[in-house]
């Protein structure tokens, strides 16, 4: 018996381990099966132009991972760091989700610190980020690296009758709206790119200090030389160059976050989208009386008393109008076919209502996010 005791603890262990093996070794526990799952993270990584790892960096992120509230700062190789074995590699473990702004505010000697803040979103996963830094004879290229602040919107412009594309039958139209939040003339290049067809040439926008200008579907169809009402989308691509030549002697060569976003731009579509376009629609008034109720469902109040329905009328079309009727009144009091034939009604009058339009608006408002360009 002590035997096969010993035998049978022997086995469990064994079956013990050969469990924990599967279960860190299979791709169960790197899924998002919740009960194998690791806990979010951050890794940032600081790299030469000649992609080699360098250590010694130092960095801010807003909000605090651990709290997510006020700011947090990291130091590689510091005591949260779970990489410290790996120097240039900085990893926080059992984050919150969300998302986070990074700035590098420390590296090495004789390196200087990538000036473009990072913005990463964590929602349980391992959120990756890289900065670059170039040696600090280089740090005049470094910081003029970024010529330009881009961006890039989406356009929809025109009518889609049916059958057309994934979009519902309707009107579509965007409106972009820039507004030059700096204190000094700011100038713009935009031209736009139509889906499977061709760019247009940059068009020059001047805009003075706190003034804004728009970009219309109009405006679109007039650079592509497209002035027809037939549906068209695509892109539209605003270039603002950080050169202080073209911007008239204002320099504009920081590369932070803040200062990048030259523009506040925004991109406001509205849709009229329905099965057919809109259309005027005849209502046809009926007033009528019930006579009799042989099925016993409709309320005697309603018996005998002028009644009225409005309902959906065709040009040029022959129609039944107390089958009409018939049929809202099984709708409203659940009526069956045999019910029906047991109530008599009388037409009293019929009119013809004044025309309306079916409409179903939908609208949306986009904030287009700046992208630095070494253009």
């Amino acid at each position: 018996m002590k035997r096969w005791s010993k035998i049978s603890s022997i086995f469990a262990v064994s079956i013990t381990i050969l469990v924990l093996y599967l279960v860190s070794n299979s791709g169960i526990y790197h899924s998002a099966n919740t009960v194998f799952a690791q806990s979010s993270s951050l890794t940032i990584i600081s790299l030469s132009s000649d992609n080699k790892l360098i250590s010694g960096g130092q960095f801010t992120i807003t909000p605090n991972p651990f709290t997510g509230i006020g700011n947090y700062t990291i130091k590689d190789n510091s005591a949260d760091d779970t990489e410290k074995d790996k120097d240039g590699v900085i990893t926080l473990s059992g984050i919150k989700n969300g998302n986070y702004n990074i700035i590098q505010t420390g590296i090495t000697s004789g390196y200087s610190v990538d000036q473009i803040q990072k913005t990463i979103q964590v929602n349980n996963s391992s959120g990756v980020t890289t900065f670059t830094d170039l040696p600090t004879n280089d740090a005049t290229a470094s910081s003029t690296s970024a010529r330009s602040v881009t961006y890039t919107t989406k356009f929809e412009c025109g009518s889609i009758y049916a059958g057309e594309g994934p979009l519902r039958p309707g009107h579509y139209d965007t409106d972009i709206s820039l507004f030059n939040k700096q204190k000094f003339q700011t100038q713009v290049l935009w031209n736009t790119v139509l889906n499977n067809g061709p760019s247009s040439n940059a068009i020059l926008l001047k805009m003075n200090a706190e003034t804004s200008k728009s970009i219309t579907c109009q405006d679109i169809r007039t650079a592509l030389g497209n002035n027809n009402e037939n549906f068209i989308e695509g892109f539209t691509i605003i270039n603002v160059p950080l050169d202080s030549t073209f911007n008239e002697g204002t320099t504009m060569t920081s590369s932070s976050s803040n200062d990048i976003n030259v523009l506040d731009v925004q991109a406001f579509y509205t849709a009229n989208a329905l099965d057919t376009l809109p259309h005027e629609v005849i209502v046809d008034k009926i007033s009528f009386y019930i006579i009799q109720d042989g099925s016993g469902k409709i309320p005697v109040n309603m018996m005998q008393k002028t009644l009225d329905i409005s309902v959906p009328s065709g040009l040029n079309q022959i129609s039944d109008t107390e089958k009409k009727v018939k049929d809202a009144l099984a709708k409203q009091y659940t009526l069956s076919d045999d019910d029906l034939t047991k109530i008599v009604i009388r037409i009293k009058d019929v009119s013809v209502g004044v025309g309306v339009l079916i409409d179903d608006h939908a609208i949306s408002l986009s904030t287009v996010k700046p992208e630095l360009g070494s253009q």
